[in-house]
């Protein structure tokens, strides 16, 4: 008899670290439903892919700062679970969907802030409350922070401060759902050089330089530094890690 696979909801799965990250745990055996807020063709490229290795994928919208659409987005999800794998419940949840902001604390505005507050730290909070009833028991969540929750950069100060609420909340999530068996953990990446914050690091030789030059192992990370940690978080390898945040950096500002 074959052994169920398994159902993560990525958020953000279309690109960058989402994506490698859908496609690190499709290599382990995990089907993947990947959200996108505005890039639709590229998410189902991804979807596409996924398929290709031959797991079962979706794409489905989602505007991880919008509270108000999270019960119309469950309500999707179910039909989706039900139409194309015959079940109601999922078993891991990747808050990963965010964008950068490269603002002094002086420059910040409360417009800005607020986008920040929406996606970074009020929509997981409350999507992870509307994804509670579809995630089954002895699941995981893994909430993406930031390595700025712990170093500091000058104009980080408003993204910084969301991923460390997020990483406290992580804590508090791992308690309440531990009676479920759910395990929670935050995943740290330190400075990868992806279309993040518009590819800045990606294309900026001088700050590949400086970040390689206080990181213990020598350069920026790339993507595929990341996505297999991900994959190791839901794995049941370990299944003993628990409101833990495990920052994947090569040992940045050590």
């Amino acid at each position: 008899m074959t052994e169920t696979a398994k159902i993560a909801l990525i958020t953000g799965g279309s690109r960058g670290l989402g994506r490698n990250a859908a496609e690190a745990l499709a290599r382990a055996g995990v089907d993947v439903i990947l959200t996108y807020n505005s890039h639709k063709e590229i998410a189902e490229q991804t979807a596409a892919g996924l398929e290709a290795m031959g797991r079962k994928a979706a794409a489905l919208r989602l505007d991880a700062g919008d509270v108000s659409s999270f019960p119309a987005f469950a309500e999707q999800l179910k039909a989706v679970l039900a139409a194309k794998w015959e079940r109601t419940t999922i078993d891991f949840l990747v808050n990963n969907a965010g964008f950068g902001l490269k603002a002094s604390i002086a420059d910040t505005t409360e417009e800005q802030f607020d986008s920040l507050v929406n996606v970074h730290f009020k929509g997981v909070f409350f999507l992870t409350q509307a994804m509670l009833p579809l995630l089954a028991d002895n699941g995981g969540i893994i909430n993406v922070s930031s390595g700025l929750a712990r170093f500091t950069f000058e104009g980080s100060a408003a993204y910084a401060a969301m991923k460390g609420a997020v990483e406290v909340l992580t804590r508090y999530m791992a308690k309440e759902f531990g009676k479920r068996g759910i395990r929670v953990n935050t995943l740290a990446p330190g400075a990868i050089m992806t279309d993040f914050g518009g590819g800045s690091l990606r294309e900026d030789k001088a700050a590949q330089n400086l970040i390689g030059s206080v990181t213990a192992l020598g350069r920026p990370g790339e993507a595929d530094d990341i996505g297999g940690v991900v994959a190791a978080l839901c794995s049941p390898a370990l299944g003993w890690v628990n409101g833990q945040r495990i920052e994947a950096s090569g040992g940045m500002m050590l």
